[in-house]
């Protein structure tokens, strides 16, 4: 803290001190304003000016020190300058003391506070941004609650200062009103508790809902404008369509069908959607064949003469198509028809916010529901680079299709899946150029860990271009060439096939929602309860972000489902708290919570643990003894913050992490858990105790070496 902060706090707790050390609490009592009333009234006949401003002074220092005496100016300022002027005096001292006390908590502590808690305090902030007017209204409302707690507790949050200032001056204006009211009848109060009686207590605590039930009015009125210009049915097909039958929409079909609903799927292309078809699933059958090539060429190290004569690559995307209809009975229709789904295959259209049409060979159909879901997932971005349009592209969508493989591959974008897949196709024969524009690979992670995998696929002779910007397609001597601007100057960079991997975008259109009406941005616009503006239409997965995993869109689908059936009977907002992620490069990435880069950015504070998985056994015996496992953790305590892992199998040890920050479980804990030897897992141990190790209990072992000392003696 600042020296001019505690300077400031040293002034504060000298003026509070004073007071009491001086007894000048005495003067703010009901009896000693009754005996000084008559001398009072006399001064402000003769200096009204002079009077007026001293008290208006007096008032303001002692709600901005939060003195106890507050009722009784109040009282006084009846007493002394009547209902008019007393009011006025009382409702701006009161309001401007409040925001002193109010900025003076928000300078000294709003930043630590914030920094140290920010992620605890991430959904009271999200609410105060959303609703804090209508909260701080309530409080201020109702009497029960000492307004010298708001003005600090509200001072540690994000509510803007003009906000609370107004939102202030008219919340406290009514109990301001009675008590300066009363004062004009000073003499027939014997005791502050005749000020407010239980009857007029009650009131206040029914005025102060108002702003709550306001709340829920304009809610109420904001449905309505919503659903204007569209009749409701009397009556329903269905409790919920889901349109899409990817991992969000299955999971969401499935939850209602769970629950006894009615529920009808709508898919226009493959059941599974993309990550059966072209994502998850056949990158991970590529991957595994890679990652056999790799071992295969490591045995030689192990005293195993191996060698690989040729790679038959038609053969390999053959697997990959093996894999995807061994796994896609999981997601057919006649699996989910047995599970009481009702599944239309064909194009759906929203008609209207209980209506969607279906149009498949067999005719078009109308189908009615309480209910909507949206789950149509995401497709590559593809921007509109010149020349591109003139260029055989691949995407992770067509990339399946290949039957040849490339020579020269150049894979634009150095995220997850331009990672993954140039290292996949680099060890199956292609010579893989990656180009990115930023500084380094997978951006989103740590530094270092970026730089494990870096490292790694340059051994595996991926040539990385970082620092390169695409600025155009083109042809030269009748070979392809992609244009990037490196160092302000023009590198052609020569391929055979491009791979488009610069993220990908959620699929909005042709299927109602701007006819509709439906709010979007980049993704569907949801609210915690992943509604629309349209309460009974909500979205979930990839279309609706904000994290493009599979895991994520299933577990959205959970509170899309239930809130779809069950609203306004029960609801529950989405919870985000702890989401894991993995690339599945060679070394893995594996996270859950802050990683350092986010944490530095959100200002929280951190410890680091590493453990080196090179000095695990079974990473040793296994040809595996690389990378390492780093955890942020609460300073000074165990709690987990988070968890980056690089290496064999990140994800998963991963999932020990995944249980512990989900269940509050701490390094103490994991260190106290028997892990089987020789695993990898037991460097989830060892990482633990490397903790404890760093926060040893020093003076405590200190007595414990004496307690040894004195024994041996």
């Amino acid at each position: 803290m600042s020296y001019k902060k505690l300077l400031f706090i040293a002034i504060i707790i000298a003026l509070v001190g004073s007071v009491f050390v001086f007894d000048l609490t005495q003067y703010l009592t009901l009896d000693q304003l009754k005996q000084q009333q008559q001398a009072l009234n006399q001064l402000f006949t003769e200096r009204p000016l002079f009077l007026f401003g001293l008290y208006f002074a007096i008032y303001v220092v002692c709600t901005a020190l939060s003195i106890p005496g507050a009722t009784v100016l109040t009282l006084g300022s009846g007493a002394i300058f009547g209902l008019g002027w007393g009011l006025l005096l009382a409702s701006f001292a009161s309001s401007v003391g409040a925001l002193l006390a109010f900025l003076s908590a928000r300078w000294l502590f709003h930043d630590w506070v914030q920094k140290k808690f920010g992620q605890r305090l991430r959904a009271i902030n999200e609410g105060i941004e959303r609703d804090g007017a209508f909260y701080l209204l309530s409080l201020r409302l109702v009497p029960l609650f000492p307004f010298f707690v708001i003005n600090l507790v509200m001072g540690l949050t994000k509510i803007k200062t003009w906000t609370y200032y107004w939102i202030s001056q008219v919340g406290m204006l009514l109990a301001t009103a009675v008590y300066v009211n009363a004062g004009t009848q000073l003499a027939e109060i014997s005791s502050l508790g005749d000020v407010l009686s239980v009857d007029l207590l009650g009131a206040l605590v029914l005025l102060g809902l108002v702003p709550i039930l306001a709340k829920f009015i304009l809610s109420f009125l904001k449905r309505r404008r919503a659903y204007g210009g569209f009749t409701k049915p009397k009556s329903f097909d269905t409790n919920l369509v889901v349109i899409g039958a990817g991992s969000a929409g299955l999971v969401s079909a499935y939850i209602a069908a769970a629950v006894k609903a009615k529920v009808t799927l709508i898919e226009k292309h493959a059941m599974g959607g993309d990550c059966l078809n072209t994502g998850c699933v056949p990158s991970k059958a590529l991957l595994h064949v890679a990652k056999s090539i790799r071992q295969t060429r490591d045995a030689e190290q192990l005293g195993v003469t191996s060698r690989i004569e040729a790679i038959d690559f038609a053969k390999v995307m053959d697997n990959v198509q093996q894999v995807i209809a061994r796994i896609a009975p999981h997601d057919s229709v006649e699996r989910y028809t047995k599970l009481g789904v009702d599944v239309e295959q064909g194009e759906a259209t929203i008609v209207s916010p209980w209506q969607v049409k279906v149009e498949s060979p067999a005719g078009s159909k109308l189908i009615s529901t309480r209910s909507i879901i949206i789950a149509t997932g995401a497709r590559p971005l593809v921007p509109n680079f010149p020349g591109l349009d003139q260029v055989d592209y691949l995407t992770s969508e067509n990339l399946w299709h290949l039957r040849e493989l490339p020579k020269q591959l150049l894979v634009l974008g150095g995220g997850p899946i331009g990672c993954e897949l140039a290292q996949a196709f680099q060890l199956l024969g292609s010579q893989v150029t990656v180009v990115e524009m930023a500084s380094r690979l997978l951006a989103n992670e740590d530094t270092d860990a970026s730089a494990l995998v870096q490292k790694q696929l340059r051994d595996d002779g991926l040539d990385l271009r970082l620092n390169h910007k695409a600025v155009e397609f083109t042809e030269r001597d009748g070979e392809c060439v992609l244009i990037a601007e490196h160092e302000n100057e023009n590198v052609a960079l020569p391929f055979d096939r491009v791979l488009i991997a610069l993220g990908r975008q959620a699929n909005l259109e042709g299927f109602g929602l701007e006819e509709l009406g439906v709010e979007t941005g980049k993704t569907l616009k949801v609210n915690e309860l992943l509604q629309t503006n349209f309460p009974n239409i909500y979205g979930c997965g990839d279309v609706a972000g904000p994290y493009q995993f599979t895991h994520v869109a299933s577990h959205q689908a959970w509170y899309a489902a239930v809130n779809a059936l069950f609203d306004p009977f029960k609801t529950f907002r989405v919870d985000y708290s702890v989401i894991p992620w993995v690339t599945y490069t060679t070394p893995e990435v594996a996270n859950v919570g802050l990683t350092e880069q986010v944490a530095d950015e959100q200002g929280v504070d951190y410890d680091v643990t590493e453990y080196d998985i090179s000095d695990l056994d079974r990473a040793i015996a296994d040809q595996q003894a690389y990378g390492r496992i780093k955890v942020l953790t609460v300073p000074g305590k165990d709690k987990v913050l988070g968890v980056n892992i690089v290496g064999a199998q990140a994800g998963e040890l991963l999932a020990e992490y995944v249980l512990a920050m989900k269940h509050g479980i701490g390094l103490n804990k994991i260190l106290g858990t028997i892990h089987s030897y020789p695993t990898m897992a037991e460097a989830n141990k060892s990482v633990a105790g490397n903790w404890k190790r760093a926060n040893a209990p020093e003076k405590l072992l200190n007595w414990v070496q004496k307690f040894h000392s004195w024994r041996r003696n």
